[in-house]
């Protein structure tokens, strides 16, 4: 049996510098809200895991289940966390739906989700409301978004009236911004809330530290601003919400000592209880070279430095919306820094769609997305500061042609 976790590959990621992607293809790829393409270094670590479980079977088990603590480990560090505190999960929408299950709901209990949030942070409360007769209050995430700074009222209005969760994410998804999410789980705890934070739009470009927000729970899939593999992800909980928890959802592995039967004769029992640990969300078979993958892209970040890579992309951001402006977009971006994350969007201008600028954008080798109507620029640490002129060029080109 392999027990010692295999060595990352060797490589180095440097802020600016896209070598580690040789197979991309755009000339300036501005998509990480979205999906980020894996690097060389995220490809050969899944290439090794899969050839080591080929190669040895069985025997390759322990040491990607070594693995997978180091990972978690290095994702803990990211967020200011104990890696004791995480499970990994499948993905955001599979680690949100069960949160949302296994809150301790009794009938009439409220909870909070917020109009032009991404389904995935609202469609999973949605079913456990109405499963466990509990009153869903939506509101709208306008309220953070004012110029003059974040409007409470309504938020305070429904915490005075009982809530047990608070759902929202760090990081909205068509226009950046940031939410307050000190301020907002202080409201929280006040009346006796819990905040559940969607961070798949932060981590990993918005620097973000779970202690110093005050969540309770979190959830990030791997495959936009971690740089990892789809498929992947982890969820973190303090010890008294992840206690609060009730164990709706479980597999063989959330029982502790959950392997014995297989080494010890007498050991198969059907009546051990269900870890108090968060990890207890970690059913049964694990992606081996997702979690392999994700722990190469992680290794990435922590290269850099989560703040070096936030202000090389408020820099990006910050040659960027000028230009849109001068060109008749008018930029979501938050007047306050706080506010800000790793995405700008642009609502184009009046004479043209989102869809004609990306597409046109798409054929000079840029690309962007348009979540709701808007162009939305996500670069990322491999994104060099001098790809930006040529961007800027690239739209120029593009609007002189869509008109003709």
């Amino acid at each position: 049996m392999l027990t010692d976790p295999p060595p990352l590959p060797p490589h180095r990621a440097r802020l600016g510098d896209r070598s580690l992607f040789p197979e991309l293809t755009w000339r300036s790829y501005l998509n990480h809200a979205a999906i980020s393409p894996p690097s060389a270094a995220v490809l050969d670590a899944m290439t090794r895991a899969v050839t080591t479980m080929g190669r040895h079977g069985l025997a390759g088990y322990g040491a990607y289940v070594a693995q997978r603590r180091r990972l978690k480990g290095a994702l803990a560090r990211l967020i200011g966390a104990d890696a004791d505190e995480l499970a990994l999960v499948a993905s955001t929408s599979a680690g949100l739906s069960a949160l949302a299950l296994c809150q301790p709901w009794q009938p009439g209990d409220h909870l909070v989700v917020f109009t032009g949030e991404f389904p995935t942070n609202v469609t999973p409360w949605q079913q456990a409301a109405a499963a466990f007769a509990v009153e869903t209050i939506r509101l709208p995430i306008a309220d953070l978004a004012h110029k003059d700074g974040p409007d409470y009222t309504r938020l305070d209005a429904a915490l005075a009236r009982g809530v047990r969760v608070v759902a929202i994410s760090a990081v909205q998804f068509q226009t950046g911004l940031r939410a307050p999410l000190r301020a907002l789980a202080d409201r929280c705890h006040a009346h006796g809330a819990r905040l559940c934070v969607d961070a798949i739009q932060a981590i990993g470009s918005t620097p973000l530290d779970v202690r110093a927000e005050g969540i309770d729970y979190l959830v990030c899939g791997s495959h936009k601003w971690l740089m990892g593999p789809e498929g992947c992800g982890f969820a973190y909980a303090t010890p008294d919400a992840a206690a609060a928890l009730v164990p709706r959802v479980a597999g063989w592995l959330s029982h502790p000592d959950a392997a014995d039967f297989l080494f010890e004769r007498g050991k198969l029992r059907y009546d051990k209880p269900i870890r108090p640990s968060l990890d207890f969300l970690e059913l049964g078979a694990s992606n081996v070279a997702g979690c392999a993958g994700l722990e190469a892209a992680v290794d990435a970040l922590h290269q850099i430095g989560p703040d070096a890579i936030a202000a090389h992309i408020a820099a990006w951001h910050d040659t960027l919306e000028p230009a849109l402006a001068a060109r008749g977009f008018t930029s979501q971006r938050m007047p306050d820094k706080p506010r800000r994350s790793g995405i700008l969007s642009a609502a184009p201008p009046a004479d043209l769609t989102a869809k004609q600028i990306a597409d046109a954008l798409a054929d000079r080798g840029v690309a962007v997305t348009t979540p709701d109507g808007l162009v939305r620029f996500s670069p990322h640490w491999p994104n060099a500061l001098s790809e930006a002129p040529t961007v800027i060029d690239a739209l120029d080109d593009a609007l002189a042609t869509l008109r003709g």
